[in-house]
């Protein structure tokens, strides 16, 4: 059983002053925890606390976390439960749609139905068992879905992967993972058929088509002629249930492991926190399948709390298409990465009108303050940050609702996570003070974060120190306890002995309308060491520009923007920058470059 601690453990937070501490007895989590100037309807609070109702004992700290707990059957079943009863609003559970008229609407109940016939396809047509590892690289299409919840059901343990894998990402995953099966599309399979032989724990390969491949089993054909019928397997909430690939933008991708308790369990403890919704709400997460914020935003977060994920397919990114399906479907909260926001901002939004969009979530990396203003100009709409990592179950840090929005600030330490700023030696430093962004780890290790990097205890050992595991990002706290980002810790650049942040730059870059995006690094310099680059993809509207006075203009910006010494000594005009496939910028790749490793 995980002790009572890891939630007294939660007393070190200082997200809302409403947290109480009884005698460190008793922690109030949620049930006494109330954002400021919050207010909850009823009837969805009572219909979530339906589903909740068997842990409050939990949250009130009364009683310690469940040894056994299965998302599957102990969260979606009861909400299918109460939908059978009449007892929730008439919206979807799941609301998909292609983009060329094609739509899918499931029920929690449907939803039910049709994964145990996938759960059925995994366990007795390949032969998978309770541990066994499963890659899938979908698109954004229904059958994504499908599949994380038959895993979650049979207790295989799922690897999802982004669409843009190449030959080579595959080959990495599949041998380092020994997954024994991969479900993938059309278009992949061949990438999957080129690297097989090379996988030597490889048994299945499923392919979701409407037609045959050979040495492949055809996923659609096999679950419509399963039976319904399927035990959900018993599992402990410190069982794997999904290991997520981090992107890698320093070193090999690592495989980071999230249990049942980390993902399903966690959102039942902290439910008013970073996404809130309720389930008269829909929820649009505009990422990547292969990102753990589709984990969150699209499946556990988003039905613990009864709410229907929508999905478009998107084959690609195009704003006009955001902006339309915003005003033809009644989304209320979007989620998506930075890059979104910053293209979206670029369009005539005044010809927009949302039909029902009520709060919007950046996530991913750092959202520069001036596309928050510009956003909020445009929409009247305020963009909340979260602040995360795959290892801390995508979200340390966030604005919640009802929170005071500091431009550039990534919000408040979120539950179930005691976060702080600590030295080199894991002191932990007063507010205002620069150091590292950690989350307390020991004595208990909190519900949400990562168990391990699997098959790398030598990294797993190395991401800790002291009673902290250490995020590798650099920032500061003020006294009201929100966070700042300052960088990377390996993308501090540091410059005649001044330490420069990249994204302190980067925001006042992308203030100046000739730039569409931005990535500052470090560059070799004979005299200070190294000096501030800038790559700049410029906005459509200044494409033609003279490169060398707009350089100049954009130094002396930076130069009044924020302090003189920090301004882009060299700038480089380029198309696009690099990114990983959750769309951070690899500032790694470009610093490489620079400095000749590449």
């Amino acid at each position: 059983m995980i002790p009572l601690t890891f939630l007294r453990s939660l007393q070190h937070l200082h997200l809302y002053p409403a947290m109480k501490i009884c005698k460190l007895q008793t922690l109030k989590l949620l049930w006494t925890l109330k954002p400021p100037c919050r207010t909850f309807h009823r009837h969805p609070r009572l219909l979530v606390s339906d589903v909740h109702s068997q842990y409050e004992s939990v949250r009130r700290g009364e009683q310690e976390i469940p040894k056994y707990f299965n998302f599957a059957s102990d969260v979606l079943d009861k909400w299918s439960e109460i939908e059978k009863a009449g007892r929730k609003p008439t919206n979807s559970a799941f609301w998909w749609i292609s983009g060329n008229g094609e739509e899918v609407k499931w029920s929690f109940e449907e939803l039910g139905f049709l994964s145990r016939k996938v759960a059925n396809v995994l366990t007795k047509v390949c032969g998978l068992q309770k541990g066994d590892r499963v890659i899938v690289v979908l698109p954004r299409i229904p059958e994504w879905w499908l599949v994380n919840v038959a895993c979650i059901r049979a207790g295989i343990v799922l690897i999802p992967g982004t669409s843009q894998l190449s030959a080579k990402d595959i080959l990495y995953r599949l041998q380092a993972s020994k997954a024994k099966c991969i479900i993938t599309n059309d278009t992949l399979a061949p990438a999957v058929d080129s690297v097989a032989s090379e996988c030597q724990f490889l048994e299945n390969k499923l392919v979701v088509s409407k037609g045959s491949r050979e040495g492949w089993l055809n996923f659609n054909e096999l679950y419509k002629n399963q039976p319904a019928d399927h035990s959900c397997v018993k599992t402990r909430i410190q069982d794997s249930m999904v290991i997520f690939f981090t992107s890698g933008t320093t070193g090999s991708p690592k495989m980071t492991e999230h249990s049942q308790g980390s993902l399903g369990f966690r959102p039942l403890l902290c439910e008013r926190y970073w996404l809130d919704t309720s389930p008269s709400d829909t929820v649009w997460g505009i990422t990547d399948t292969g990102w753990i914020v589709t984990s969150l935003a699209s499946l556990f977060d988003a039905w613990a709390l009864g709410s229907c994920v929508f999905v478009h397919q998107l084959p690609q990114i195009e704003p006009s298409v955001i902006l339309n399906t915003l005003c033809r479907f009644p989304i209320d909260t979007m989620i998506s990465a930075p890059t979104l926001y910053r293209m979206l901002v670029q369009a005539d939004l005044s010809s927009y009108k949302f039909m029902n969009l009520k709060h919007c979530m950046s996530g991913g990396e750092p959202l520069n303050p001036e596309v928050i203003d510009q956003w909020k100009s445009k929409t009247g709409l305020d963009i909340h940050e979260v602040y995360g990592q795959t290892e801390a179950v995508g979200i340390i840090c966030s604005v919640s609702k009802g929170m005071k929005i500091k431009p550039g600030s990534m919000g408040k330490a979120a539950p179930p996570f005691d976060v702080q700023v600590v030295d080199k030696n894991a002191n932990i430093l007063p507010p205002g003070q620069q150091g590292e962004i950690a989350v307390r780890s020991k004595p208990v290790r909190p519900l949400g974060l990562f168990t391990e990097y699997v098959d790398n205890p030598k990294k797993t050992t190395e991401s800790e120190r002291g009673d902290f595991y250490i995020t590798g990002d650099r920032g500061t706290m003020d006294e009201d306890g929100y966070f700042w980002f300052i960088g990377r810790d390996d993308d501090i650049i540091i410059s005649s002995g001044y330490r420069i942040g990249p994204f302190e730059v980067e925001s006042a870059l992308i203030e100046h309308p000739a730039v569409a995006e931005t990535a500052v690094v470090s560059s070799p310099d004979p005299l200070r060491g190294e000096v501030v680059k800038a790559f700049v993809v410029l906005s459509d509207a200044f494409s033609s520009s003279d490169c060398e006075s707009l350089t100049r203009d954009l130094q002396e910006h930076v130069k009044k923007t924020t302090a003189p010494y920090k301004y882009p000594r060299k700038v480089e005009f380029v198309r696009e920058l690099p990114k990983t496939i959750t769309g951070k910028i690899k500032r790694n790749e470009l610093r490489a470059k620079e400095w000749g490793q590449m």
